[in-house]
């Protein structure tokens, strides 16, 4: 009798039923089946809930394991390998405080404060590295006291982690640990050093960007070349630099902010250094005329609508009259939307939009004439019976917005010396820590479900099971071009999780634990826990965030 109570069953997807003793940790259990295991397991989801190996198997369950082909895999696989990394750069260089920057391209971008990274120190950090991983050093997760945890990590100097830790409503904090050195991941941790196989650093000065081995299209998992993008990269220096001068390196400076009263003159501060960037931008085209057509383009939930209508006003105030037109009014009828690789519409396909309609309306535009413009329905899925007029007056330019605006494919009626290509996207510079970043990916979805929620009448948890084939059309039809554009926009703002978890939480905790966007949602929300909630009315109503939360005096 003892024996049946002492054992659980266990159902692993894809590989089989298995009776163990309960209290097993499960990544003891996964080494000993390791041999028979089809691939890697880096995480798993428990009953729909994502736990680390380091999960106690005390009932009855079933297990999918998960490994760098997939996206949280390849999460908790980057998480690790900055966890190594840290230890590796205390050890070399105990009296530098190592920073998590920002995702540039297919890396991380890693730099020390106040000090740049060299060859010869890029090769210790390497070299320590691998002799950690080799030794494949089991990685603990301890289970610690709030009061314990902020103690432990002010000791360690870490006194933005013991801030973020002390703000939450929680009485135990989950710490992980390597040898002695303790760090806070909001995410979790593999359960060895072993497990990050492969890793590649490269110098990218003053710092370092750090990759491991990611998935492409088929979920086969693997090292990647780096892709320099200098656009990008210069768009992320002045992203450092608005959040130096805005003094809010981290989220704990952000709820210090929030605490003290100072949210007002923070939004306005961040919003004056919006319209100076636009102002900037618009002083350009006016200074090449020939550029008539101005294109906008950018991931889903950049801003690109508010972008272009702010835009505007800054060419009507430099004495043009452009005309702004949103490619989602070009939508062909949602029965028509070509389909991607699991059958479900394409949205993000260059082929949604009715092409060759919109070239003609183009060319007609840019020679004087009115045409009628289509009106797409959201909720519908198709567009309206009745379009509307519009016309540009005669040498005026034309503002487009949309994902596809740098793909020269769409335009193909206008003339390359006519285009003026803008690149916007929500490069996010705010950290939880100085260790753990936020990523502009997470942020983007926080935004657009609060969109699809208010605009299109879609639930969270639709548009989180939506959310893959977002990013697979703009790993195809985006990125591949923003390194095309004249210039580049970073339409994030610090202040704007704070407005956002109201909104988000109650959608968020409508999803029920069998879900499928359950597992997203979960993590989403733990997130937001870090976040203290500041009231949507803060918010100018010019602002590119009202085109998520509402009020915008743009009608987006």
């Amino acid at each position: 009798m003892n024996a049946i109570n002492d054992a659980v069953s266990v159902n692993i997807e894809d590989f089989g039923r298995f009776e163990i003793s309960r209290g097993t940790v499960l990544g003891d259990f996964l080494r000993e089946i390791g041999d028979d295991l089809p691939g890697v397991a880096l995480i798993a989801v428990i009953d729909n809930v994502m736990y680390s190996l380091h999960y106690t198997i005390d009932t009855d369950c079933d297990i999918r394991l998960l490994g760098a082909g997939s996206v949280y895999g390849q999460r908790v696989l980057r998480k690790s390998a900055v966890f190594i990394l840290e230890k590796a750069c205390l050890e070399l260089f105990p009296e530098k405080k190592l920073v998590v920057r920002s995702t540039i391209a297919n890396g991380l971008y890693l730099e020390f404060h106040n000090d740049t990274v060299d060859e010869d120190c890029l090769d210790k950090i390497k070299t320590r590295m691998e002799s950690l991983i080799m030794a494949d050093f089991p990685i603990n997760l301890h289970l610690l006291e709030k009061r314990e945890a902020v103690s432990l990590f002010a000791g360690q100097g870490q006194n933005d982690t013991a801030a973020i830790i002390e703000m939450r409503d929680k009485a135990l904090v989950h710490v992980y640990e390597l040898n002695g050195f303790y760090d806070y991941i909001y995410d979790f941790m593999v359960y060895s050093t072993g497990a990050v196989a492969e890793f590649r650093l490269t110098l990218a000065e003053p710092g370092i960007i750090l990759q491991v081995p990611e998935a492409d299209g088929s979920g086969v998992a693997a090292l990647r070349p780096y892709v320099y993008q200098p656009q990008l990269f210069r768009s992320y220096r002045e992203s450092k630099h608005w959040a130096e001068l805005m003094d809010i390196p981290h989220v704990a400076a952000l709820n210090r902010v929030t605490r003290n009263g100072g949210m007002n003159d923070l939004i306005l501060i961040n919003e004056a250094l919006h319209e100076k960037k636009i102002a900037y931008i618009a002083d350009r085209i006016c200074t090449e005329s020939e550029r008539r057509v101005i294109l906008i383009a950018g991931p889903s939930a950049s801003g690109k609508t508010s972008f272009a209508h702010r835009l505007l006003i800054q060419l009507r105030a430099n004495g043009k009259h452009p005309l702004v037109i949103s490619l989602d009014n070009y939508f062909v009828d949602r029965i028509h939307t070509p389909l991607d690789a699991d059958g479900s519409y394409d949205f993000e396909s260059l082929y949604a939009l009715k092409l060759e309609t919109f070239n003609e309306h183009l060319k007609a535009l840019l020679k004087g004439e009115t045409v009628e413009a289509p009106v797409y329905n959201f909720q519908s899925g198709a567009s309206e019976k009745q379009g509307v007029q519009i016309a540009l007056p005669f040498g005026e330019p034309v503002i487009l917005e949309g994902i596809h605006c740098l793909n020269d494919e769409l335009t193909v009626s206008v003339p390359d010396v006519s285009k003026f290509r803008i690149y916007v996207s929500a490069l996010t510079h705010l950290n939880l820590d100085y260790r753990n970043h936020i990523s502009t990916t997470d942020l983007r979805l926080l935004r657009r479900i609060v969109r699809d929620a208010r605009t299109r009448g879609y639930e969270a948890g639709g548009t989180i099971m939506q959310w893959p084939s977002v990013r697979r059309g703009e790993e195809q039809y985006i990125f591949r071009f923003q390194e095309n554009a004249h210039v580049m926009f970073n339409s994030s703002l610090v202040y704007e999780l704070p407005i956002l978890k109201p909104i988000l939480e109650p959608q968020l905790k409508c999803i029920a634990p069998r879900d499928g966007a359950y597992v997203e949602a979960t993590r989403l929300m733990k997130l937001l826990s870090y976040i203290l909630p500041v009231d949507a009315g803060f918010v100018p109503r010019n602002s590119i965030l009202a085109e998520f939360v509402g009020g915008s005096c743009f009608n987006v």
